[in-house]
């Protein structure tokens, strides 16, 4: 049938009730003015109804089949669209109505209370929208931690960048003199190491920021701007271009203004006084290659003598929170910040972490072209740490082990070419790798043959840059958009030792299932387990007490801090209560 033919049979559209009410009030019309009396009870009487199904079905089908008025106001649909977030743009769509998600979400845009209100919404479109993306998280806020947020914010407002208070401070810095801490005192966290690192390692300064009364900066090297929308409303995070200390993005484990050299060549006594006159500034070597000396940065007397120095200077690529928590002055303010222990980044990070629009704009045309529709999202995160460029069979057999073992993929049949059920579900696999390899023979294994309870899987992979290239603004951009796509997954697979892995499991909220690093190529038994907690690990962290001065396991210091699942020298968080 051809379009003009499609034309000719299609139904004439039926009248609005306001063009009924015009023909009836027209003098031609056999009941003259009476018909617009006539007619506008039954049209009131339509458009009670009409909310009324709306509240009852929360925006689904009904909204969509009839329940819409022209010349309806967007903003007063949309919640308002004032400063505060108003939801005024189109959002994801729910898979079986096709309609926007329900007013719960839009009301919960500031994530429980998690994020301020005030924002300018147009500068950061994900802000105040990735609720319509997110499912609700189950792990409460305390209302300490609300409190703390809302008193660092005033602080980076008062002594951020371009206020009296910093350009006051900065005056004191380059002078170099003996200066005291203030009211206003500085983290700078310095760029350093992959994206995943990156906002692991911001994640724990601004922690250690809120601690310690802190501003926290960061270096805006490597796109941080680019990626990452400003955090603290009315100020800017970012450490200006003309900071003083122009070599500070050089500073490594040898550098005479580390604390760690400091303390080796005694230059700090142990009542916390210099040998000479006090620095302005001290450097914290938080990174993997730090020696003893450094590490006694998670010791009481260091942080004692640390709160005298206006400026601290933190490279780090480790997620250092979890000996946070061994450090006695700060235990029961973490405490009452986090009562459930293993939701440190979970909150922060959705605190912090909001895609600039570019970003989020990589992150929803993605979702809501291959996403959206599926009954269950299941995301497959593979990191490989070889030398040599995959695909590996190994690697490939174990991912299979790994979903067919726990049922997150169904198996094939290869005797049928055809199953049928009479109840199809929808499945869609999110697999985000560097190399295109696994993606393309899974998801060849599931077009070639059916599946046994007749499931409909589809298999997407946004990107394979092929090598990793944290240099590159767009590689770190898709980068950033995958681990954001990977969070928002019903389900989760996740490669062992990978900080990519790690953020996308916090921002989610969800216990995923853990591939064990292989060993000499062969796939591990039993290829994965559930984590125990959310929360990422500790690489690199200190195993020293600090009362005793000797070494032992920091991993069986308090019931809350364990080893890794997938680093047995590694610390990460753990709620005892679900143990």
């Amino acid at each position: 049938m051809d379009i003009k033919e499609r034309i000719r049979r299609s139904p004439p559209p039926m009248p609005t009730p306001q063009a009924v009410g015009e023909a009836a009030s027209a003098p031609g019309h056999p009941h003259g003015r009476k018909g617009r009396v006539a007619v506008l009870p039954l049209s009131i009487a339509a458009l009670v109804a009409c909310g009324v199904m709306l509240l009852l079905l929360a925006g689904g089908s009904a909204a969509r089949r009839g329940c819409q008025f022209s010349g309806a106001d967007r903003t007063t649909l949309s919640g308002g669209g004032d400063d505060r977030g108003g939801l005024d743009q189109a959002g994801p769509r729910d898979g079986e109505h096709g309609t926007m998600l329900s007013s719960k979400v839009q009301r919960d845009r500031l994530i429980g209370g998690l994020l301020a209100p005030g924002f300018d919404k147009h500068s950061c479109i994900s802000r105040y929208r990735s609720a319509l993306y997110r499912k609700e998280s189950p792990h409460l806020i305390s209302t300490y931690l609300l409190e703390r947020l809302r008193e660092h914010e005033v602080l980076q407002k008062k002594c951020g960048p371009n206020t009296e208070s910093y350009k006051k401070a900065i005056e004191q810095l380059k002078s170099g003199q003996d200066i005291m801490a203030g009211d206003c005192n500085y983290l700078v966290w310095v760029s350093y190491s992959g994206l995943g690192n990156r906002i692991l390692t911001i994640a724990s300064a601004f922690l250690y920021a809120i601690l310690t009364n802190r501003v926290l900066l960061v270096d805006g090297d490597k796109g941080t701007a680019d990626l990452f929308c400003e955090p603290f409303p009315e100020t800017s995070w970012l450490l200006p271009p003309d900071f003083p200390i122009v070599q500070f993005k050089n500073f490594s484990i040898g550098s005479p203004e580390s604390y760690g050299n400091m303390v080796k060549a005694e230059a700090i006594h142990s009542d916390g006084s210099f040998k000479g006159p006090k620095p302005a500034f001290l450097y914290l070597h938080l990174a993997h290659d730090y020696d003893d000396y450094d590490k006694l940065f998670f010791c009481e007397h260091s942080q004692q003598h640390l709160q005298k120095i206006p400026w601290l200077i933190l490279r780090s690529d480790n997620y250092f929170v979890p000996s946070l928590f061994l450090i006695p002055s700060y235990q029961e303010e973490l405490t009452r910040l986090f009562p459930q222990k293993d939701v440190v980044f979970h909150h922060l990070g959705r605190y912090l972490f909001h895609p600039t629009n570019v970003v989020w704009g990589l992150i929803t045309r993605y979702y809501d072209s291959y996403l959206a529709r599926a009954d269950e999202k299941l995301g497959i995160q593979i990191r490989v740490f070889d030398t040599e460029t995959g695909p590996f069979q190994h690697v490939l057999d174990q991912v299979l082990d790994c979903t067919l073992k726990e049922k997150l993929l169904p198996e094939i049949n290869a005797q049928q070419p055809i199953i049928s059920t009479g109840n199809i579900r929808s499945k869609v696999v999110l697999i985000t790798s560097l190399n295109s390899g696994y993606y393309e023979r899974i998801r060849n294994m599931y077009w070639e043959h059916p599946t046994e309870n007749g499931e409909i899987i589809s298999f997407h992979q946004p990107s394979h840059e092929e090598h990793q290239d944290s240099d590159k603004k767009m590689h770190n951009m898709k980068a950033w958009a995958e681990i954001y796509l990977l969070s928002l997954s019903d389900v989760m697979v996740t490669s062992a030792w990978s900080t990519f892995g790690y953020v996308a499991q916090g921002l989610s909220g969800s216990k995923t299932w853990l591939m064990f690093k292989p060993e000499n190529r062969t796939v591990p038994n039993p290829p994965c387990r559930q984590v125990m907690s959310i929360e990422p690990c500790f690489h690199a962290p200190p195993f020293y007490d600090c009362k005793t001065r000797r070494g032992t396991d920091t991993g069986k210091l308090v019931p809350h801090v364990r080893h890794c699942e997938d680093m047995s020298w590694g610390l990460k968080l753990v709620d005892t209560g679900e143990l």
